[in-house]
């Protein structure tokens, strides 16, 4: 049994060795007073070649900053805003992989992890914490590595799930900061229509599962005439609470975790993070648990809600760049593809607008040379855009091209009818969909 010490984060961080490898809790929840102590650690030049991992981060990120290349290096599994530029640049780097086997990295020895960094609330009367808001892979890390800080935070709300005992950390420091919250975006006025398509195709008594953004606001907005709704996704935000708290989600039709709200991270507004502290209807797990495509298919009627940087004729999904540039990353896409598609019921569904920001279109002939397919071809199923859906299953490639064509944005379909007739040759127009 480990003796628990309660120390500054500098006095913490001096667990900290050249060549760590080092996890760092994530999403709303980083540890920025560890952060912050290491970096001084790194400009007082005792330390070299410490390398970071966790999901997408929020706030600051000098453990991605150029300024300390060859001190900290970036090594995350999601890439998000604050460390995009310099994973494109070469000063940090990516980690591909599914969320649910993030945690298998650390369990393996793949990654030996040398030190984990996490928030924690505070305990309650049998010595347990909560991890919060961001379970995610932390409880392998907590496990598996051989030194855990935990920054003990009245902010960070006991949610039930996976716990942690005090035993299991060595070193606590008191913070009081703030988790970090994201507003709520509201939807544009094409995300609205394909959130009311994508609401068409979900029946009473789904599970559902989609992400954070004005995309996954626009379906939940309309979901709301819908009934006995559970969810079993890695994340939620807004969306999602206002309809547990409408009623509409309730969970009464689960075949696992009957009546309980399940996900592994969270990033959204104050009341988000509020609703979930000592809530026994939500239940905050382990990514290793949520992510599991055999646990997500046990669900009837599982409703997967993902979206896409471009698409290709042939149902190429690509999720995580634009081209060579890393945008985000793998996540728990593909968990929840094959998790849905398992599921008595279920529903693979990939939403997008048609066109980018730019005008250019998101479904083409070849995905953009150096783009990574997140989902396979032989994975897609539906796809949606402001124009509709089709669904790709035990469709050819011609076939498939049709069908895409005919949710591209009205202007593009001439030019990608042209594309397909090119590809697939003279036969390509001599049959119909």
């Amino acid at each position: 049994m480990k003796e628990t010490r309660y120390v500054s984060a500098d006095e913490a961080v001096k667990a900290v060795r050249s060549h760590d490898h080092i996890h760092l809790g994530s999403i709303a929840s980083v540890p920025m007073v560890l952060v912050e102590a290491l970096t001084r650690r790194a400009e007082a030049g005792e330390l070299k070649d410490l390398h970071f991992h966790h999901f997408h981060t929020e706030g600051p990120a000098p453990y991605a900053d150029p300024k300390f290349e060859g001190i900290f290096f970036e090594q995350g599994f999601f890439v998000a805003g604050n460390t995009r530029a310099s994973v494109n640049a070469g000063y940090a780097d990516y980690l591909p992989v599914h969320l649910s086997e993030s945690g298998r990295l650390y369990r393996s020895g793949a990654i030996p992890l040398g030190v984990a960094m996490v928030q924690v609330s505070e305990p309650d009367e049998n010595g347990m914490v909560s991890l919060g808001t961001s379970v995610d892979c932390s409880v392998a890390a907590i496990e598996t590595a051989r030194d855990v800080i935990a920054v003990m935070n009245p902010n960070v709300p006991f949610a039930y799930g996976d716990l942690i005992s005090l035993d299991q950390i060595d070193y606590v420091v008191k913070d009081d900061r703030p988790l970090i919250e994201k507003a709520y975006m509201e939807p544009s006025e094409i995300e609205q229509k394909i959130g009311k398509i994508c609401a068409d195709l979900i029946p009473d008594g789904a599970c559902i599962q989609m992400g954070i953004g004005s995309l996954p606001n626009a379906v939940a907005s309309q979901l709301v005439g819908h009934q006995n709704l559970g969810v079993h996704s890695e994340m939620f935000a807004d969306g999602v609470l206002d309809l547990i708290r409408k009623g509409v989600v309730n969970g009464s039709q689960k075949k696992i975790d009957t009546g309980k709200t399940i996900a592994s991270f969270l990033m959204g507004s104050k009341d988000v993070y509020e609703f979930i502290d000592h809530n026994p209807d939500v239940l905050m797990r382990s990514i290793e648990y949520v992510n599991n495509p055999f646990n997500i298919a046990l669900n009837d009627k599982v409703m997967a809600i993902n979206s896409a940087t471009e698409v290709d004729f042939t149902g190429q999904i690509c999720a995580d760049s634009i081209g060579t540039r890393i945008y985000s990353g793998t996540g728990g896409q593909l968990d929840f593809v094959r998790g849905a598609t398992m599921s008595k019921g279920g529903k693979s569904i990939t939403a997008f607008a048609s066109r980018t920001n730019k005008g250019f279109s998101k479904i083409t002939p070849i995905l953009k040379p150096g783009a990574g397919v997140v989902t396979p071809r032989s994975d897609a199923h539906y796809i949606v855009t402001e124009f509709g859906w089709v669904d790709l299953t035990g469709k050819s490639l011609q076939e498939r091209a049709k069908l895409m064509i005919s949710i591209a944005h009205p202007d593009d379909r001439e030019e990608l009818d042209r594309a397909a007739f090119e590809r697939f040759g003279p036969h390509y127009h001599n049959f119909s969909i």
